[in-house]
């Protein structure tokens, strides 16, 4: 019964291990921002950025990938856009 209620339940995305708010925060600034935070970060922990639309939503994205770190979601919300982005070693 136990295995039921477990395989029943939604899985939920892991919380994010730093938050960082760039809105208002000019390119490229704010994927430089988000990369030397990345940098200060393990392997495996979660970055979420706040980011606007337009510009920002369009560049940082792609910027990050071509760094080598991993896009786990992004989410456009009332006030902003959210990536989830996973520290990867990017050394390696």
């Amino acid at each position: 019964m136990t295995d039921e209620l477990t395989t029943a339940l939604p899985t939920r995305e892991p919380l994010p291990d730093i938050c960082m708010d760039l809105r208002g925060t000019p390119c490229p600034l704010n994927f430089v921002r988000a990369k030397l935070r990345l940098q200060q970060m393990s392997p495996g922990q979660i970055l979420e950025l706040w980011i606007d639309e337009g510009e920002p939503v369009e560049q940082v994205p792609d910027s990050l990938v071509m760094a080598g770190y991993k896009i786990e979601t992004s989410i456009a919300q009332a006030d902003r856009f959210v990536l989830r982005v996973r520290c990867v070693d990017v050394a390696s």
